[in-house]
């Protein structure tokens, strides 16, 4: 029987020094999200290509008594990579440690997680697109040979240490794939994409979380959080606590439709998951530049927000729903926009001045 892995963290970036791994045996304090991950593989919902294709990685593994392969997961936030990430070393029986691309500045940074490696463990790199370059050359043995490259002195008295490693894996991942230099992305043997989760995959996964939670919920409430969550668990769970907490001040403590709603409604989000600055960027275009085209810039300033916010952070739904467009003109609401905010798609037909035109864009 496979044994529970020891997890280790570098717990902050600030603190992360030679000795920034904590001491095998060590396991790190379970996070609000951690008591709602599944334990093993069986236990994820969703992504089943992916969980099935990560099984047989995992078979194969275990077969041939080696280490797995390194695996990169990408795709958007929420969408459980680091649930995957730590779902496989259980299902390994190895040990476990966490660190993020952001935390490690300097290959020294890097070294301690590298050199307590044992033994077909798992390394997992969050955000690793985020690596500074010194650090990713730093980690090319590592991952090819398993093997680092220590130089020790300067000029002419300065020498270098080759060090073995134990055989690991790297697990990294990454929100932005397209950020991940070309020598990095090759070193993964496995690189697996996750995907939007359906309502009916979202729903599943909050009834589950509500038992964990010991929180009682009807089906139909269940479904009506899923299908206000974007598509994201972490987003249904964020909503799923929201509304135990108004079932327990407001309510008997049972998640029912209605008190869902009314959870949901206090927080105005609509049953198209459009929370309050969505709309209010709908709104914005809608009323001051007439449904559009408008420039980035000129909504940003309009409703004092940095560009890259609305870029970032809104605008990625709002595409994915069908609400926006982005033209080379600018920004523009479709029917679908004018439809949810009810009101009228302007006549097509009418023509826009240049003058007009250009003043929605600047």
């Amino acid at each position: 029987m496979a044994r529970e892995p020891v997890i280790r963290s570098d717990q902050a970036a600030a603190d992360a020094d030679d000795s920034a791994v904590r001491p095998a045996g060590e396991i790190v304090e379970a996070s609000q999200d951690d008591e709602l991950r599944p334990a093993r593989l069986d236990d994820v919902v969703g992504q089943a290509d992916v969980v099935e294709r990560i099984r047989i990685l995992l078979q194969a593994a275990r077969k041939r008594r080696e280490p797995l392969g390194h695996l990169l997961l990408d795709g958007p936030p929420g969408l459980g990579k680091t649930t995957l990430a730590m779902v496989i070393p259980r299902e390994l029986g190895t040990e476990f440690q966490i660190t993020s691309g952001p935390s490690l500045s300097a290959p020294k940074d890097l070294l301690p997680y590298l050199t307590n490696a044992s033994e077909g463990s798992v390394l997992f790199i969050d955000e690793i697109h985020r690596l500074p370059a010194a650090v990713e050359e730093f980690i090319y043995p590592a991952m090819e040979d398993f093997r680092v490259d220590i130089t020790l002195g300067d000029g002419l008295s300065a020498r270098t240490i080759n060090m073995k490693l134990q055989p690991f894996t790297i697990i990294g991942a990454t929100t932005r794939s397209g950020m991940l230099t070309a020598p990095l992305r090759d070193r993964f043997v496995s690189r697996e994409h996750l995907t939007f989760y359906s309502q009916d995959e979202l729903t599943t996964i909050v009834q589950k979380n509500a038992r964990k939670l010991h929180s009682a919920i009807t089906q139909d409430a269940a479904a009506e959080i899923a299908l206000r969550s974007r598509g994201t668990p972490r987003k249904a769970n964020n909503w799923l606590r929201w509304a135990r907490d108004f079932a327990d001040a407001r309510a008997d403590g049972t998640i029912t439709l209605d008190v869902a709603r009314a959870a949901l409604e206090m927080k105005a989000v609509d049953h198209l998951g459009l929370e309050e600055l969505d709309r209010r960027y709908l709104e914005t275009i809608l009323s001051v530049f007439t449904g559009g085209p408008a420039g980035i810039q000129a909504i940003a300033h309009t409703m004092n927000l940095p560009a890259d916010t609305l870029e970032d952070e809104i605008e990625p739904y709002l595409l994915r729903q069908g609400l926006i467009q982005r033209t080379p003109r600018g920004r523009m609401l479709t029917a679908r926009a004018f439809e949810h905010l009810g009101r009228t798609p302007p006549d097509s037909s009418q023509p826009v001045s240049e003058s007009e035109r250009s003043s929605r864009l600047f």
